[in-house]
């Protein structure tokens, strides 16, 4: 490995996880959790008429890793739909397996430095994984309200 795990890209987000508070009247909530490591992930989400993810909020105990994901996922999550943010997650884990390319979603080259390192990779899929099923929870709740 030439570059290391916790770089200073991956410290700079960990420190800096966009709508990091709960949401009090979130449509879905899911909560996901790594046997690795103990890192936790709770993603509170709510969702427009167009079922795109319209306001996020996150509770974040996880490693430094765990949270530079949360960090990326919260930046660029509002607008997306249910299936955007499951061909992420799954593009995430393909990825990180080294079983496809990077998905599409912005920073996650800042990973290159884990794909190594599979004890770490559960840690950084709990955002992605967390947010498909709040999101998809939302959509399915917000069409039968």
């Amino acid at each position: 490995m030439n570059a290391p795990l916790y770089n200073a890209d991956i410290l700079r987000l960990a420190a800096s996880i966009p709508h990091h508070e709960r949401l009090e009247h979130a449509m879905a909530t899911a909560e996901k959790r790594s046997p690795i490591c103990g890192s936790r992930v709770t993603v509170d989400v709510g969702v427009d008429d167009a079922g795109r993810v319209s306001e996020v909020g996150l509770l974040v105990r996880a490693c430094a890793l765990g949270q530079a994901s949360a960090s990326l996922l919260a930046a660029n999550i509002l607008g997306r739909t249910p299936e955007e943010l499951a061909a992420a997650r799954d593009g995430l884990a393909g990825w990180l397996a080294r079983e496809g390319e990077r998905p599409d979603w912005p920073g996650l080259e800042v990973f290159t430095p884990a794909l190594d390192y599979t004890a770490r990779h559960p840690s950084i899929r709990l955002a992605f994984e967390a947010a498909a099923e709040a999101a998809a929870a939302a959509r399915e709740a917000h069409a039968h309200a």
